[in-house]
């Protein structure tokens, strides 16, 4: 298939339960990267089975650069551009609507909006679009996150073809599809992700309609739950500690004797992982070792590859010694929120959305995930020579964006070497 304008990117491998054939993908020609696309590359043909995890060094001489084996772009948010792209230019005339961000990366959703695309709500739910506006001829794409069975319906209705532009990521219909296996074997979901997160709706949505579910926040909120689970805290107290992240009818004393973990699948792994072995525990002291299988299903295969290679590539980030730390991304990703959490256990830490918010030698404006502010930092860059920096992204970031920042950064250092001489050096 031949698109104006676009080319094929780097190849990207994905796994389900087997190992798939490459895909590769065809998405707008300035979202190559020359310089970290090129060593990812160069990585890719050297260690085919990913087992080489070590940051690459890119040696600039008075500043080097410490590259993750794994960043930037997964399967999901490459399948998402080349569709949202293919339904602008199959459809001119046509309304084109996204459903909400289709991915969570400033650049990418701009220039879609700059060519055309009308964004029917945003993150959180709020309409720019009304859906009395939308009608049987306008096209409608459905984001990398999927959307709820709600308005998958809504849309249905009104006679749009949902599934002609669906960019929902595999991975996460992999987790719709266990969940709708521990629905149907009467375990209860519980949902690891964040209540407010379009991924987290979509994937409640699917899982309340197969059977009972629950959202849990964090390890704090699957402590709290299991309290209810042994029986140590109301009913009451379950309904006011949980409105709004249960399914219908849900009662702390039935549908807590079966559960299954699953995750938003941009969650630290770790975290799910300690989520569900926590549970089990919990029902191993409850039931007992030897009734176990009855009621916990281990859900370990529904975390996604992606997420998990990035952030074991930045746990060997976490290795090494370095000056600072830059993350590149969407101030609302949730993945390249998690990467900017482990940096910042052992680096300054600056997250960024783009080049642009490097302002000199001397100031830096970047976002504190934390507090949800943006923050402005002089005199960020250190004395030291050669400086050391970690350099990484979320998966929803082009790597020309990386590239960006690399060379900005690169630009205030006086006898650098060439992008030439250090590709060379791979």
């Amino acid at each position: 298939m031949k698109m104006d304008g676009l080319i094929c990117n780097n190849s990207i491998t994905f796994e389900f339960l087997k190992k798939e054939p490459i895909k590769k993908f065809e998405i707008p020609a300035y979202y190559r990267s020359s310089i970290t696309g090129r060593i990812k590359e160069f990585r890719r043909v050297k260690d085919l089975r990913k087992q080489d995890f070590e940051p690459a060094v890119v040696d600039f001489g008075p500043i080097v650069f410490l590259i993750p084996r794994h960043f930037g772009f997964c399967y999901g948010v490459e399948n998402a551009i080349e569709i949202s792209y293919r339904a602008l230019e199959e459809n001119h005339g046509k309304n084109v609507y996204l459903l909400s961000q289709m991915i969570h990366n400033q650049e990418v959703n701009s220039d879609l909006e700059s060519r055309g695309i009308k964004f029917i709500m945003d993150t959180d739910g709020t309409h720019f679009v009304p859906w009395d506006s939308i009608g049987k001829d306008d096209v409608v794409i459905i984001p990398a996150f999927g959307t709820t069975l709600e308005i998958e319906k809504l849309l249905l209705d009104k006679g749009v073809d949902v599934q002609k532009y669906n960019t929902t990521c595999p991975f996460v219909e992999k987790v719709w599809n266990r969940a709708e296996k521990l629905g149907k074997d009467n375990f209860t979901v519980i949902i690891h992700g964040k209540p407010k997160h379009e991924e987290t709706r979509a994937t409640f949505s699917h899982s309340a309609g197969n059977g009972h579910s629950i959202i849990v926040r964090d390890m704090d909120d699957a402590i709290e739950l299991s309290n209810y689970l042994l029986g140590s805290k109301t009913a009451a107290e379950f309904y006011e500690a949980f409105g709004g992240k249960h399914s219908d009818g849900f009662s702390p004393e039935l549908h807590l004797q079966r559960v299954g973990v699953v995750n938003q699948t941009t969650m630290l792994a770790t975290e799910t992982q300690g989520i569900a072995d926590f549970f089990k525990q919990v029902m191993i002291k409850k039931y007992g070792e030897a009734e176990i299988k009855n009621h916990f299903a281990d859900t370990r295969d529904t975390l996604c590859y992606a997420t998990n290679d990035n952030q074991d590539s930045t746990y060997e980030l976490l290795k090494q010694e370095a000056d600072f730390a830059i993350v590149v991304g969407g101030y609302n990703s949730s993945n390249t929120s998690h990467i900017v959490e482990l940096c910042e256990r052992n680096f300054p830490t600056f997250f960024i959305n783009s080049d642009r918010e490097i302002k000199s030698k001397e100031e830096i404006q970047h976002f504190n995930y934390h507090q949800k502010e943006l923050l402005t930092t002089f005199s960020f860059i250190p004395e030291k020579r050669p400086l050391k920096v970690v350099l990484t992204s979320g998966a929803s970031c082009p790597d020309t964006v990386v590239d960006r920042v690399m060379l900005k950064l690169v630009s205030y250092f006086n006898g650098s070497k060439s992008v030439e001489e250090v590709l060379a050096s791979f």
